[in-house]
């Protein structure tokens, strides 16, 4: 009986041992692709490849967003304002 478990543990601790590796080269994959997606966003923008720079550039993007959101609703002036400080955040970022 004793050896029936071991060998169950065993194959047990491989099972778990195989998804770790795996999950672990995935997630180190997926980390060097979005490193070099942020790296190429930078260089096309000419900016810094910081986190405050991105998290600008997402914030002038959701502006943008909201311009368009308030155009489709028909509410023009508050769509100008959206716009507004969308373009101010990215003229910002990218001058």
């Amino acid at each position: 009986m004793d050896g029936f478990f071991q060998s169950l543990g065993q194959a047990f601790g491989t099972v778990i041992r195989f998804i770790v590796d795996n999950l672990g080269g995935l997630f180190s994959a997926m980390g060097g692709v979005i490193g070099s997606f942020i790296d190429g966003l930078s260089k096309a923008l000419g900016v810094t490849p910081s986190f405050l720079n991105i998290a600008v550039l997402v914030l002038g993007l959701l502006f943008m967003y909201f311009g368009v959101r308030a155009v489709l609703r028909r509410a023009f002036i508050r769509a100008i304002i959206w716009l507004l400080l969308g373009l101010w955040l990215l003229g910002g970022l990218i001058a």
